[in-house]
């Protein structure tokens, strides 16, 4: 098979190797266990860097399809069991999913200047505006979240967005980023003011906390998102495997 991509397309590299990647690993030699291409080589071989092309693995390693041992190669995994990209679905697509109809209820764009953790989380400086986005959502009849969704300033927004969409969706198809990793802290708390009158519950009443930070397949930061449930209409499940 001959390696190669387009050089000229206005797709970016590391998505038009991670397509070539796929279509790889997808031939029977790779999925009987021969190890992939040396990395140096094939990046050599593509006229790319060898950073775009690990980003492009990377991807694969993360959703399941890859395994990379040190000093060893990179094959296809054995077992496509459950993995982080399987469950990696933005609010829309689960609520879709579980068969749950959404309504949105309040949806807000705005440029703010970040406070100094957000600031330091991004690694920007406070004068340096970013988006946020804001949304109460729930079922037809009632809301059950509140969420306040921060972007850097690097994934290219510019307010102008339909984001009635899929939101991971639309920042990888339309500005070629790829949420890859999110990290969760998730606590109990009583809604103040402000949390209680977007609920529509009564002050003090418990709600469901969580921040999510969300990296792209670099590690960069790219959203900070803070969620609020209304504690009786919402649970909040974790799947792990071993």
């Amino acid at each position: 098979m001959k390696y190669a991509i387009d050089h000229k397309s206005p797709i970016p590299l590391h998505v038009q190797a991670e397509a070539l990647l796929r279509t790889i690993i997808a031939e029977e030699d790779y999925q009987a266990g021969k190890l992939l291409p040396n990395e140096v080589d094939l990046a050599k071989k593509l006229a790319i860097s060898r950073t775009t092309l690990r980003q492009a693995i990377n991807k694969l390693v993360f959703e399941g399809l890859l395994v990379r041992k040190k000093r060893f190669g990179t094959k296809v995994a054995q077992a496509a069991v459950s993995s982080k990209s399987n469950n990696w679905l933005s609010f829309s697509q689960e609520m879709a999913l579980r068969g749950i109809p959404i309504k949105n209820f309040e949806l807000h764009v705005t440029w703010v200047f970040p406070d100094e953790a957000l600031a330091n989380f991004f690694d920007i400086k406070t004068d340096r505006k970013v988006l946020k986005m804001e949304r109460v959502r729930g079922r037809t009849d009632e809301p059950f979240v509140y969420f306040a969704s921060y972007f850097h300033p690097r994934v290219g927004l510019t307010g102008d967005e339909d984001f009635k969409r899929p939101l991971y969706e639309m920042l990888e198809n339309d500005h070629s980023v790829i949420a890859t990793i999110s990290k969760e802290e998730i606590s109990a708390r009583s809604a103040d003011h402000f949390i209680a009158e977007k609920l529509r519950v009564t002050n003090g009443s418990p709600v469901l906390f969580r921040k999510r930070f969300v990296f792209d397949q670099g590690e960069r930061p790219i959203e900070y998102n803070l969620g609020y449930y209304k504690a009786d209409s919402f649970v909040y499940t974790v799947e792990s495997s071993r």
